[in-house]
């Protein structure tokens, strides 16, 4: 895990957000507000645009300065959240993390954006994604198997009723969907994972 390029990362978690925007805004037009591919693409490309100011910085530094630059620029109720998530990960990880220490960093990042969003695995939101990632992390599992992890916890969401966020005002209509947080989270998740196995 060490020395990776984390101006690669940016960039490979830009791209897929754009790529996706569209299917992001959709997912969320049926179950939300109809902003979140558009909110979060805004927020990585503000990431994107000052990458290399990023990536200049420890790792650590680095994660609170992108999580503080998403709450800013993303809007809505994502912002906080995918803030908090970086934000809480450059409070734990090390300068140069090791599985172990990534997988203790990520425990306790998915523990903050839980008591941010006042939410629990099993509600329909990203932490449906967030905490079978952790385990498979916590098992050894490789990049790829961790990434299909993700999109299996994203599909997951299609038949939970919504107990947080603007989808839980829908109740029973919520069934049905994919949690557009979910979604994204996966997306970012198998990015990341492949620009690391490559590297």
């Amino acid at each position: 895990m060490a020395g990776f390029d984390l101006a690669r990362l940016i960039a490979a978690a830009a791209d897929t957000i754009a790529a996706h925007a569209d299917e992001l805004t959709a997912l969320d037009q049926a179950i939300g507000d109809g902003d979140h591919g558009l909110n979060m693409k805004r927020g990585f490309e503000a990431v994107r645009a000052e990458a290399a100011g990023f990536a200049a910085k420890p790792l650590p530094e680095a994660l609170k300065a992108i999580g503080t630059k998403l709450v800013m620029t993303v809007g809505g109720a994502s912002g906080p959240l995918f803030g908090t998530l970086f934000m809480a990960l450059g409070k734990d990880v090390p300068a140069a993390p090791d599985r172990d220490a990534l997988t203790s960093a990520l425990g306790k990042a998915i523990e903050a954006v839980a008591a941010r969003g006042k939410s629990q695995a099993g509600q329909k939101t990203m932490l449906d994604v967030l905490q079978p990632v952790h385990e498979a992390l916590a098992q050894g599992k490789t990049a790829r198997d961790i990434s299909d992890i993700a999109d299996e916890a994203a599909d997951a969401t299609v038949p939970m009723k919504a107990l947080r966020g603007r989808a839980s005002f829908l109740g029973d209509r919520s069934i049905g969907h994919m949690d557009p947080g979910a979604r994204s989270t996966a997306l970012l998740v198998r990015a990341i994972a492949e620009t690391i196995e490559g590297r």
